[in-house]
């Protein structure tokens, strides 16, 4: 399988919209190069921001 994928077939894969595939790319700082994306850095970033935008789990309350 290549790693090196447009926007357009990463979107597919993923089953993301195109532009927020490239939304997600500036966001996150991936890199688009040649018109292509590294399909691993993507979604290690994605995952990475994914967890730190996660809500915390509940908290232990002490009164």
């Amino acid at each position: 399988m290549a790693n090196h994928l447009t926007p357009s077939e990463l979107a597919d894969q993923l089953q993301m919209k195109q532009q927020e595939v490239i939304g997600r790319c500036v966001e996150m700082g991936v890199p688009i190069f040649h018109g292509r994306i590294d399909r691993t850095l993507f979604e290690t970033s994605l995952r990475s921001l994914g967890a730190g935008q996660a809500p915390p789990p509940a908290a232990v309350t002490r009164h």
